[in-house]
This record gives C-alpha cells, structure tokens and sequence, in this order.
C-alpha cells in the first residue's frame, strides 16, 4: 500500500481495517464499514489493509488479532479495537476526535 503513511499523517481521520481474506469476523466487518462511510463521507477516509500483503504495518502496528480496527489522525493513533465491533462504536469514537 504505498500511500498508506500519506493518509495516516494527513489531516483527515483513518479509519484502517486490519484483515486477512480468510478471516471470517472480518468480513462481518464490511457492512460495518461501508454504514461509517455512508453516515461520514468525505469527513474521514476508510482503508482496508490485507495483513498478509503488508506484514510490515502489521509489524509496526502490534496486530496480533483480526480484524483490527485503528483510527488514525496526524500518524497519532485515536483508537483502537481488535474484533468485530458497532458501526455506532467506531462513529462514536471517530466523532469524539473529528469534532
């Protein structure tokens, strides 16, 4: 993913989906996402990251779990939940550092 560190330092929230295509709680995940891109749209940016094709983050990241979801804003990290959570839970704590 070459421009994964141009959007975690950038200005606008991430919203990054830890996952692998084997991992079924993650594809619970998708539905979740796209609801948080609906109700935030050009607000945040949505990124899903494939654990097996970027081991390095997931390095980097401590991701010892999927799916794991972090929210990133200015290479700072906001939030951070491993397994299958609420799109009200990730909107929620998106709107408490976007605001």
């Amino acid at each position: 993913m070459n421009n994964f560190e141009g959007h975690i330092n950038g200005n606008k929230p991430v919203i990054v989906d830890f996952y692998a295509d084997w991992c079924g709680p993650c594809k619970l995940m998708s539905p979740v996402l796209s609801e948080v891109k609906d109700k935030v749209g050009d607000k945040a940016i949505i990124l899903k990251l494939n654990i097996e094709k970027a081991p390095q983050y997931t390095q980097l990241y401590n991701v010892k779990a999927i799916p794991t979801l972090i929210i990133f804003k200015k290479g700072n990290i906001l939030w951070r939940k491993t397994g299958v959570t609420t799109a009200n839970e990730i909107l929620s704590n998106l709107n408490m550092h976007t605001s």
